[in-house]
């Protein structure tokens, strides 16, 4: 069966547009024009992903991410807005979203990234990965580090399991967008380098070492530089 997908735009235009372009390809749609309503919906049938207008009345879009995120609900949210800046991105991600994309859009964009999404939360082949003193269960989506249990966004894990996949590999900028976010971004954004950031408190925030270090120029690589590790 088709993922359901939330549309939350108070622009009735862009809603129908989006509504009838997301349900050509097959997916249940329902939509939203406020954030309050859009919370609303989410209790009563839980989306397979968001799609989430920044400027909303009352509660804005991220006002809307925050508050899933706070009550754990791991939806992929996709934010769509006029706000083009690097600032707004950050923010954006910060927030809460997954991914982000500017108004005006091309629809094929719009549903690549739509599928993108929806692959990381697609069960996969069960396999428990491990470096150093971390583990990653496929399965589960869970990581640890020694005893520690680390709770990972869709985006933080996909980009840790690229990392244990390939360790003491390093990863240039352009194969890490690719892997995690199925798409080019602009050479200007720094949202991988947000998400690192992220994931890099939550590996270290018992003061561990660190594992994913920065090549300068090139890209990261997970390396245990304390002691050697086994694969």
């Amino acid at each position: 069966m088709k993922a359901h997908i939330l549309v939350v735009d108070d622009d009735q235009r862009i809603s129908d547009v989006l509504r009838r372009t997301l349900a050509y390809e097959g997916y249940s749609v329902a939509t939203a024009a406020s954030g309050d309503e859009a919370l609303r919906r989410t209790l009563e049938r839980p989306p397979d992903l968001i799609i989430l207008d920044l400027m909303l009345p009352g509660l804005d879009g991220l006002d809307v991410a925050r508050r899933l995120r706070v009550a754990g609900d791991s939806v992929p949210i996709l934010m769509l807005t006029a706000r083009d800046t690097v600032a707004d991105r950050v923010e954006g991600f910060e927030a809460g979203a997954d991914d982000y994309l500017i108004k005006p859009f091309a629809p094929e964009e719009l549903l690549a990234r739509v599928k993108a999404l929806l692959r990381r939360t697609q069960p996969e082949r069960h396999e428990v990965l491990r470096y150093a003193d971390v583990e990653l269960d496929t399965g589960t989506r869970v990581a640890h580090r020694g005893g520690r249990e680390i709770e990972l966004s869709p985006t933080e894990y996909e980009l840790l399991a690229l990392f244990m996949r390939r360790p003491r590999q390093v990863l240039t900028r352009d194969v890490i967008l690719e892997r995690v976010w199925g798409l080019d971004f602009e050479g200007s954004s720094n949202v991988m380098e947000v998400y690192v950031g992220y994931l890099r408190a939550k590996l270290e925030t018992d003061g561990e070492p660190r594992l994913i270090h920065t090549v300068r120029g090139v890209g990261y690589v997970m390396k245990d530089s304390s002691a050697r590790a086994t694969a």
